[in-house]
Protein backbone atom coordinates (compact mmCIF):
# COMPACT_ATOMS: atom_id res chain seq x y z
CA UNK A 1 0.00 0.00 0.00
CA UNK A 2 1.46 3.68 -0.52
CA UNK A 3 1.44 6.06 1.51
CA UNK A 4 -0.83 8.72 -0.63
CA UNK A 5 -3.20 6.12 -0.84
CA UNK A 6 -4.09 5.19 2.90
CA UNK A 7 -6.87 2.80 3.13
CA UNK A 8 -10.55 4.11 4.23
CA UNK A 9 -11.78 2.62 7.69
CA UNK A 10 -14.48 0.27 7.34
CA UNK A 11 -17.98 1.09 9.43
CA UNK A 12 -18.75 -1.05 12.08
CA UNK A 13 -21.81 -2.62 12.38
CA UNK A 14 -22.44 -1.02 15.35
CA UNK A 15 -21.68 2.02 16.07
CA UNK A 16 -23.49 5.57 17.89
CA UNK A 17 -23.84 8.06 16.06
CA UNK A 18 -21.32 10.14 17.04
CA UNK A 19 -18.97 7.41 16.53
CA UNK A 20 -20.37 7.48 12.55
CA UNK A 21 -20.07 11.05 12.47
CA UNK A 22 -16.15 10.63 13.49
CA UNK A 23 -15.47 7.90 11.47
CA UNK A 24 -17.03 9.47 8.49
CA UNK A 25 -15.01 12.37 9.11
CA UNK A 26 -12.10 10.28 8.93
CA UNK A 27 -12.75 8.72 5.42
CA UNK A 28 -13.62 12.41 4.07
CA UNK A 29 -10.52 13.28 5.38
CA UNK A 30 -8.35 10.42 3.66
CA UNK A 31 -10.33 11.22 0.15
CA UNK A 32 -9.37 14.67 0.61
CA UNK A 33 -5.60 14.30 0.92
CA UNK A 34 -5.89 11.20 -1.85
CA UNK A 35 -7.83 13.62 -4.28
CA UNK A 36 -4.97 16.51 -3.29
CA UNK A 37 -2.10 14.43 -3.93
CA UNK A 38 -2.85 11.73 -6.85
CA UNK A 39 -6.36 13.04 -8.89
CA UNK A 40 -5.64 16.21 -8.94
CA UNK A 41 -1.86 16.24 -10.05
CA UNK A 42 -2.75 14.04 -13.19
CA UNK A 43 -6.75 15.01 -13.96
CA UNK A 44 -5.52 17.55 -17.01
CA UNK A 45 -3.02 15.39 -18.50
CA UNK A 46 -5.08 11.89 -18.61
CA UNK A 47 -8.06 14.13 -19.56
CA UNK A 48 -6.55 15.71 -22.54
CA UNK A 49 -4.78 12.17 -24.19
CA UNK A 50 -7.85 9.84 -22.94
CA UNK A 51 -5.41 7.78 -21.18
CA UNK A 52 -6.85 5.17 -18.63
CA UNK A 53 -5.76 6.64 -15.14
CA UNK A 54 -4.85 2.91 -14.33
CA UNK A 55 -2.46 3.73 -11.22
CA UNK A 56 -5.73 5.58 -10.00
CA UNK A 57 -7.84 2.13 -10.41
CA UNK A 58 -4.89 0.81 -7.95
CA UNK A 59 -5.47 3.35 -5.47
CA UNK A 60 -8.84 3.05 -5.40
CA UNK A 61 -8.36 -0.72 -4.90
CA UNK A 62 -6.06 0.20 -1.63
CA UNK A 63 -8.67 2.82 -0.77
CA UNK A 64 -10.95 0.06 -0.63
CA UNK A 65 -13.22 2.26 -3.08
CA UNK A 66 -14.44 -0.68 -5.10
CA UNK A 67 -16.21 -2.14 -2.15
CA UNK A 68 -17.61 1.26 -0.79
CA UNK A 69 -21.53 0.23 -0.62
CA UNK A 70 -20.79 -3.42 -0.03
CA UNK A 71 -21.38 -4.64 3.29
CA UNK A 72 -18.59 -5.47 5.91
CA UNK A 73 -19.40 -9.21 6.04
CA UNK A 74 -18.78 -9.82 2.06
CA UNK A 75 -15.08 -7.26 2.82
CA UNK A 76 -16.43 -3.88 1.89
CA UNK A 77 -17.18 -0.49 3.80
CA UNK A 78 -20.37 -0.87 4.28
CA UNK A 79 -20.54 2.93 3.94
CA UNK A 80 -23.84 4.19 4.14
CA UNK A 81 -25.74 6.31 0.60
CA UNK A 82 -24.97 9.65 2.73
CA UNK A 83 -21.53 9.04 3.49
CA UNK A 84 -20.65 7.64 -0.23
CA UNK A 85 -22.45 10.77 -2.13
CA UNK A 86 -19.94 13.07 -0.10
CA UNK A 87 -16.95 10.87 -1.08
CA UNK A 88 -18.29 11.20 -4.32
CA UNK A 89 -18.70 14.95 -4.53
CA UNK A 90 -15.31 15.18 -3.13
CA UNK A 91 -14.07 13.71 -6.03
CA UNK A 92 -16.02 15.51 -8.36
CA UNK A 93 -14.60 18.79 -7.32
CA UNK A 94 -11.69 17.87 -8.55
CA UNK A 95 -12.11 15.58 -11.25
CA UNK A 96 -16.14 13.37 -12.03
CA UNK A 97 -13.84 10.53 -14.50
CA UNK A 98 -12.56 8.57 -11.50
CA UNK A 99 -15.68 8.28 -9.49
CA UNK A 100 -17.41 6.46 -12.92
CA UNK A 101 -14.71 3.51 -12.41
CA UNK A 102 -15.98 2.73 -8.89
CA UNK A 103 -19.99 3.73 -9.19
CA UNK A 104 -20.81 1.80 -12.03
CA UNK A 105 -18.96 -1.31 -10.72
CA UNK A 106 -21.18 -0.27 -7.43
CA UNK A 107 -24.47 -0.57 -9.07
CA UNK A 108 -23.66 -4.05 -9.99
CA UNK A 109 -22.27 -5.35 -6.45
CA UNK A 110 -25.66 -3.88 -5.24
CA UNK A 111 -27.77 -5.63 -7.86
CA UNK A 112 -25.80 -9.29 -6.12
CA UNK A 113 -26.84 -7.87 -2.61
CA UNK A 114 -30.04 -6.73 -3.19
CA UNK A 115 -31.32 -9.99 -5.30
CA UNK A 116 -29.05 -12.25 -5.69
CA UNK A 117 -28.51 -15.53 -4.47
CA UNK A 118 -26.98 -16.26 -0.79
CA UNK A 119 -24.46 -18.41 -2.90
CA UNK A 120 -23.50 -15.33 -5.60
CA UNK A 121 -23.26 -13.45 -2.41
CA UNK A 122 -20.99 -15.55 -1.17
CA UNK A 123 -19.06 -15.53 -4.19
CA UNK A 124 -18.79 -12.49 -6.22
CA UNK A 125 -19.24 -9.62 -3.24
CA UNK A 126 -16.01 -10.55 -2.01
CA UNK A 127 -14.28 -10.17 -5.55
CA UNK A 128 -16.11 -6.84 -6.07
CA UNK A 129 -15.43 -5.37 -3.05
CA UNK A 130 -11.26 -6.10 -3.67
CA UNK A 131 -11.56 -5.13 -7.47
CA UNK A 132 -10.66 -8.79 -8.08
CA UNK A 133 -13.44 -8.65 -10.45
CA UNK A 134 -14.63 -5.20 -11.49
CA UNK A 135 -17.01 -3.86 -13.89
CA UNK A 136 -20.23 -1.96 -14.32
CA UNK A 137 -23.80 -3.22 -15.51
CA UNK A 138 -24.96 -3.94 -18.97
CA UNK A 139 -28.42 -1.50 -20.15
CA UNK A 140 -28.10 0.08 -23.10
CA UNK A 141 -28.42 -0.98 -26.74
CA UNK A 142 -27.96 0.68 -30.06
CA UNK A 143 -32.15 1.28 -29.76
CA UNK A 144 -33.05 1.35 -26.34
CA UNK A 145 -31.70 3.76 -23.40
CA UNK A 146 -34.35 5.11 -21.31
CA UNK A 147 -36.87 2.77 -22.75
CA UNK A 148 -35.30 -0.73 -21.19
CA UNK A 149 -37.96 -2.81 -22.68
CA UNK A 150 -37.25 -2.21 -26.25
CA UNK A 151 -33.51 -4.25 -25.49
CA UNK A 152 -33.19 -6.92 -28.12
CA UNK A 153 -30.42 -9.24 -26.15
CA UNK A 154 -31.64 -12.66 -25.91
CA UNK A 155 -30.77 -15.24 -23.67
CA UNK A 156 -31.86 -18.43 -24.40
CA UNK A 157 -32.20 -21.78 -22.55
CA UNK A 158 -29.81 -24.54 -23.55
CA UNK A 159 -29.20 -27.35 -20.79
CA UNK A 160 -27.78 -26.60 -18.15
CA UNK A 161 -27.35 -22.86 -19.02
CA UNK A 162 -27.91 -19.87 -21.24
CA UNK A 163 -26.85 -18.63 -24.67
CA UNK A 164 -26.92 -14.73 -24.92
CA UNK A 165 -26.95 -12.92 -28.11
CA UNK A 166 -26.91 -9.66 -28.36
CA UNK A 167 -25.20 -5.92 -28.68
CA UNK A 168 -24.61 -3.66 -25.78
CA UNK A 169 -23.57 -0.02 -26.06
CA UNK A 170 -22.09 3.16 -23.92
CA UNK A 171 -21.07 0.15 -21.31
CA UNK A 172 -18.81 1.86 -19.09
CA UNK A 173 -15.68 -0.09 -18.06
CA UNK A 174 -16.55 -2.12 -20.84
CA UNK A 175 -13.04 -2.62 -22.05
CA UNK A 176 -11.23 -2.11 -18.84
CA UNK A 177 -13.59 -4.39 -16.41
CA UNK A 178 -13.58 -8.13 -16.40
CA UNK A 179 -17.48 -8.83 -15.32
CA UNK A 180 -20.69 -7.36 -15.83
CA UNK A 181 -24.14 -7.03 -14.64
CA UNK A 182 -26.07 -7.82 -18.56
CA UNK A 183 -29.99 -7.11 -19.02
CA UNK A 184 -31.39 -9.57 -21.06
CA UNK A 185 -34.61 -11.06 -22.33
CA UNK A 186 -35.07 -14.46 -21.42
CA UNK A 187 -38.54 -14.44 -22.97
CA UNK A 188 -38.84 -12.00 -25.87
CA UNK A 189 -42.56 -12.60 -26.19
CA UNK A 190 -43.89 -11.76 -22.54
CA UNK A 191 -45.90 -8.86 -22.10
CA UNK A 192 -45.51 -6.40 -20.61
CA UNK A 193 -42.16 -7.05 -22.14
CA UNK A 194 -40.31 -6.52 -18.28
CA UNK A 195 -42.15 -9.84 -17.18
CA UNK A 196 -39.42 -11.39 -20.19
CA UNK A 197 -36.00 -9.49 -18.77
CA UNK A 198 -33.67 -11.12 -16.43
CA UNK A 199 -30.27 -10.02 -15.29
CA UNK A 200 -27.03 -12.11 -15.69
CA UNK A 201 -23.55 -11.65 -14.55
CA UNK A 202 -21.09 -12.39 -17.71
CA UNK A 203 -17.13 -12.74 -16.98
CA UNK A 204 -15.70 -11.77 -20.12
CA UNK A 205 -15.07 -14.98 -21.97
CA UNK A 206 -15.05 -16.71 -25.17
CA UNK A 207 -18.12 -15.17 -26.99
CA UNK A 208 -18.07 -12.11 -24.98
CA UNK A 209 -16.03 -8.94 -27.07
CA UNK A 210 -15.38 -5.56 -27.03
CA UNK A 211 -16.75 -3.89 -30.24
CA UNK A 212 -15.21 -0.79 -30.27
CA UNK A 213 -14.31 1.90 -27.64
CA UNK A 214 -16.28 4.67 -27.77
CA UNK A 215 -14.61 8.39 -28.58
CA UNK A 216 -16.58 11.02 -26.15
CA UNK A 217 -16.87 14.88 -25.72
CA UNK A 218 -15.96 14.60 -22.12
CA UNK A 219 -16.13 11.82 -18.95
CA UNK A 220 -12.46 10.32 -21.02
CA UNK A 221 -9.90 9.06 -19.77
CA UNK A 222 -12.93 6.12 -18.52
CA UNK A 223 -13.68 3.68 -21.09
CA UNK A 224 -17.16 3.48 -22.64
CA UNK A 225 -17.29 0.96 -24.90
CA UNK A 226 -19.48 -1.52 -26.83
CA UNK A 227 -19.89 -5.27 -26.18
CA UNK A 228 -20.84 -8.03 -28.44
CA UNK A 229 -22.18 -11.24 -27.16
CA UNK A 230 -22.33 -13.83 -30.08
CA UNK A 231 -23.25 -17.36 -28.64
CA UNK A 232 -22.04 -16.60 -25.33
CA UNK A 233 -22.73 -19.20 -22.76
CA UNK A 234 -23.21 -19.12 -18.61
CA UNK A 235 -24.58 -21.46 -16.52
CA UNK A 236 -27.54 -21.00 -14.61
CA UNK A 237 -25.90 -19.96 -11.48
CA UNK A 238 -24.83 -16.53 -13.02
CA UNK A 239 -28.71 -15.25 -13.18
CA UNK A 240 -28.99 -12.85 -10.54
CA UNK A 241 -31.48 -14.44 -8.33
CA UNK A 242 -31.90 -17.52 -9.84
CA UNK A 243 -35.32 -16.82 -11.10
CA UNK A 244 -36.37 -15.38 -14.48
CA UNK A 245 -38.41 -12.34 -15.11
CA UNK A 246 -36.87 -10.14 -12.56
CA UNK A 247 -33.80 -7.95 -14.05
CA UNK A 248 -35.91 -4.69 -14.82
CA UNK A 249 -36.92 -4.60 -11.46
CA UNK A 250 -33.42 -5.41 -10.76
CA UNK A 251 -31.94 -2.78 -12.76
CA UNK A 252 -34.26 -0.10 -11.70
CA UNK A 253 -33.30 -0.71 -8.11
CA UNK A 254 -30.13 -0.38 -9.00
CA UNK A 255 -30.84 2.68 -10.40
CA UNK A 256 -31.78 4.48 -7.50
CA UNK A 257 -28.78 4.45 -5.96
CA UNK A 258 -26.86 5.45 -9.32
CA UNK A 259 -29.25 8.62 -9.59
CA UNK A 260 -27.73 9.57 -5.84
CA UNK A 261 -25.01 8.93 -7.29
CA UNK A 262 -25.08 11.24 -10.60
CA UNK A 263 -26.88 13.92 -8.54
CA UNK A 264 -23.90 13.99 -5.82
CA UNK A 265 -21.22 14.11 -8.61
CA UNK A 266 -23.32 17.48 -10.04
CA UNK A 267 -23.30 18.20 -6.48
CA UNK A 268 -19.31 18.19 -6.44
CA UNK A 269 -18.95 19.57 -9.83
CA UNK A 270 -21.15 22.32 -9.60
CA UNK A 271 -19.09 23.34 -6.19
CA UNK A 272 -15.80 22.48 -7.90
CA UNK A 273 -16.82 25.06 -11.13
CA UNK A 274 -17.84 27.58 -8.34
CA UNK A 275 -14.36 27.74 -6.98
CA UNK A 276 -12.81 27.65 -9.60
CA UNK A 277 -14.81 31.05 -10.78
CA UNK A 278 -13.88 32.05 -6.99
CA UNK A 279 -9.83 31.52 -7.00
CA UNK A 280 -9.87 33.25 -10.69
CA UNK A 281 -11.97 36.13 -10.00
CA UNK A 282 -9.38 36.87 -6.80
CA UNK A 283 -6.27 37.26 -9.27
CA UNK A 284 -7.61 38.68 -12.54
CA UNK A 285 -7.69 41.93 -12.60
CA UNK A 286 -9.68 44.38 -14.90
CA UNK A 287 -9.80 48.38 -14.71
CA UNK A 288 -7.65 48.75 -11.81
CA UNK A 289 -9.19 46.05 -9.42
CA UNK A 290 -9.91 42.68 -9.52
CA UNK A 291 -13.04 41.39 -10.95
CA UNK A 292 -13.95 39.55 -7.56
CA UNK A 293 -14.69 43.40 -7.01
CA UNK A 294 -17.19 43.96 -9.80
CA UNK A 295 -20.85 43.41 -9.47
CA UNK A 296 -21.66 41.57 -12.19
CA UNK A 297 -19.09 38.89 -11.32
CA UNK A 298 -20.38 38.88 -7.96
CA UNK A 299 -24.22 38.20 -8.97
CA UNK A 300 -22.47 35.24 -10.96
CA UNK A 301 -20.51 33.77 -8.10
CA UNK A 302 -23.05 34.63 -5.38
CA UNK A 303 -26.20 32.53 -7.99
CA UNK A 304 -23.19 29.41 -8.36
CA UNK A 305 -22.97 28.93 -4.40
CA UNK A 306 -26.71 29.26 -4.24
CA UNK A 307 -27.26 26.31 -6.62
CA UNK A 308 -23.94 24.13 -5.38
CA UNK A 309 -25.86 24.41 -1.38
CA UNK A 310 -28.94 23.44 -3.04
CA UNK A 311 -28.30 20.47 -5.08
CA UNK A 312 -26.11 19.51 -1.40
CA UNK A 313 -28.93 19.23 0.26
CA UNK A 314 -31.09 17.38 -2.02
CA UNK A 315 -28.85 15.14 -2.22
CA UNK A 316 -28.65 14.45 1.02
CA UNK A 317 -32.09 13.94 1.57
CA UNK A 318 -32.38 11.48 -1.31
CA UNK A 319 -29.35 9.77 0.29
CA UNK A 320 -30.86 9.68 4.24
CA UNK A 321 -33.94 7.97 2.33
CA UNK A 322 -32.02 4.92 0.86
CA UNK A 323 -30.41 4.73 4.06
CA UNK A 324 -33.55 3.58 5.53
CA UNK A 325 -34.66 1.48 3.22
CA UNK A 326 -37.43 3.60 1.85
CA UNK A 327 -38.41 4.32 -1.27
CA UNK A 328 -36.70 7.22 -3.08
CA UNK A 329 -37.18 7.52 -6.38
CA UNK A 330 -39.35 11.04 -5.78
CA UNK A 331 -36.42 12.54 -4.14
CA UNK A 332 -33.20 10.87 -5.85
CA UNK A 333 -35.25 11.85 -9.24
CA UNK A 334 -35.33 15.46 -7.58
CA UNK A 335 -31.81 15.50 -6.61
CA UNK A 336 -30.11 13.92 -9.63
CA UNK A 337 -32.39 16.74 -11.90
CA UNK A 338 -30.84 19.62 -9.70
CA UNK A 339 -27.81 18.78 -9.26
CA UNK A 340 -27.13 17.79 -12.62
CA UNK A 341 -28.11 20.96 -14.20
CA UNK A 342 -26.80 23.27 -11.54
CA UNK A 343 -23.33 21.47 -12.77
CA UNK A 344 -24.21 22.55 -16.22
CA UNK A 345 -25.10 25.92 -15.09
CA UNK A 346 -22.17 26.75 -12.83
CA UNK A 347 -19.78 25.39 -15.42
CA UNK A 348 -20.89 27.94 -18.10
CA UNK A 349 -21.10 30.94 -15.39
CA UNK A 350 -17.39 30.11 -14.57
CA UNK A 351 -15.99 29.84 -18.50
CA UNK A 352 -18.16 33.43 -18.92
CA UNK A 353 -15.79 34.50 -15.44
CA UNK A 354 -12.24 32.93 -16.93
CA UNK A 355 -13.47 34.86 -20.59
CA UNK A 356 -11.25 34.09 -23.26
CA UNK A 357 -9.27 31.81 -20.86
CA UNK A 358 -11.80 29.48 -20.37
CA UNK A 359 -11.30 27.82 -23.57
CA UNK A 360 -7.66 26.83 -23.35
CA UNK A 361 -7.15 23.45 -22.45
CA UNK A 362 -4.27 24.66 -19.59
CA UNK A 363 -7.63 26.15 -17.72
CA UNK A 364 -9.33 23.29 -15.47
CA UNK A 365 -12.91 24.91 -16.39
CA UNK A 366 -12.88 23.66 -19.57
CA UNK A 367 -13.13 20.12 -18.45
CA UNK A 368 -15.94 20.96 -16.11
CA UNK A 369 -18.00 22.55 -19.53
CA UNK A 370 -17.52 19.28 -21.02
CA UNK A 371 -17.97 16.74 -18.21
CA UNK A 372 -21.18 18.19 -16.69
CA UNK A 373 -23.50 18.14 -19.35
CA UNK A 374 -23.04 14.35 -19.18
CA UNK A 375 -25.18 14.32 -15.91
CA UNK A 376 -28.17 15.49 -17.31
CA UNK A 377 -28.28 12.37 -19.91
CA UNK A 378 -26.91 9.60 -17.88
CA UNK A 379 -28.82 7.33 -15.50
CA UNK A 380 -31.98 8.59 -17.15
CA UNK A 381 -32.22 11.76 -18.30
CA UNK A 382 -33.67 14.76 -17.16
CA UNK A 383 -37.14 14.83 -18.98
CA UNK A 384 -37.54 11.52 -17.18
CA UNK A 385 -36.75 12.72 -14.09
CA UNK A 386 -39.24 15.35 -14.12
CA UNK A 387 -42.22 12.72 -15.40
CA UNK A 388 -40.65 10.50 -12.37
CA UNK A 389 -41.31 13.42 -10.08
CA UNK A 390 -44.75 15.01 -11.29
CA UNK A 391 -46.00 11.22 -11.17
CA UNK A 392 -45.15 10.59 -7.63
CA UNK A 393 -46.33 13.74 -6.89
CA UNK A 394 -49.59 13.12 -8.47
CA UNK A 395 -50.39 10.25 -6.78
CA UNK A 396 -49.74 11.40 -3.26
CA UNK A 397 -51.81 14.30 -3.42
Amino acid sequence: MTASAASVPATPEQTTDAEKQELEAQILDAIDRWVEREVRPIAREFDQADRYPAELVEQMKELGLFGATISTEYGGLGLSASTYAKVVSRICEVWMAPTGIFNSHLIMANCVERAGTEAQKAHYLPKFATGELRGGIGLTEPNAGTDLQRIRTTARRDGDGYVINGTKTWITNGIQGNCLAVLVKTDPTAEPPHKGMSMFLCEKGPGFTVGKKLKKLGYRAIDSAELVFEDFRVTEDHLIGGEEGRGFQQAAGGLELGRINVAARGAGMARGAMKLAVAYAKERETFGKPIAQHQAIQLKIADMSTRAEAAKLLVEEAARKFDTGQRCDLEAGRAKLFASEAAVSNATDAMRVFGGYSYSTEYEIERFYRDAPLMCIGEGTNEIQRIIIAKQLVAQS
